[in-house]
Order: structure tokens, then sequence, then C-alpha cells
């Protein structure tokens, strides 16, 4: 007897929940339909800022000159009180 794996209810999503599409992701596409360019105006300007080479010698520098994080990440690391007459 061959046994069926049973789907779980994280996978079972609804064809309407997949059908959404939120007003700001509306009007990008509608904004990208109406100005074509700016499609490869975005490309461009992306190239600019993430599409860098990177230089290998720069990325072992940076992580040489790294320091650990402490405990605190949101808030500041109380202070030790102040002896008396120091």
């Amino acid at each position: 007897m061959i046994r069926r794996a049973r789907t779980s209810p994280a996978r079972a999503i609804s064809h309407d929940a997949m059908a959404y599409e939120s007003e700001a992701t509306r009007f990008l596409r509608d904004l990208l339909d109406k100005h074509p360019e700016l499609r490869e105006l975005r490309s461009r300007n992306r190239a600019t800022w993430w599409d860098r080479p990177q230089d290998p010698e720069a990325q072992r520098e940076r992580q040489a000159a790294r320091l650990e994080q402490g405990a605190y990440v949101y808030f500041p690391r109380p202070r030790a009180p102040e002896e008396p007459g120091a």
C-alpha cells in the first residue's frame, strides 16, 4: 500500500491569497507600463550603486577592522557606578 504525504496547512495557500496585489505594486507596475524607459534607467542606476566590482584587499581590511558587537544592541550599555571620592 502506498501512502501519500499529507499536505501541511502552511502549504495549503488559497488562490485568493496568491492573487492579492498591493496598491504600491499596482502603481509601480502601471508606471513602468506607461514609461518603459524607466526600466532601462532603473537598471543603469542600480549598476551605479550595487553592481560594482569588489576589491578583495579592501574586504580583508574591513573584516580585520571589525569590532565585536556588544551584548546591548538596541540600548547603550549601563555605566559602572562611580566610586565616592574618586
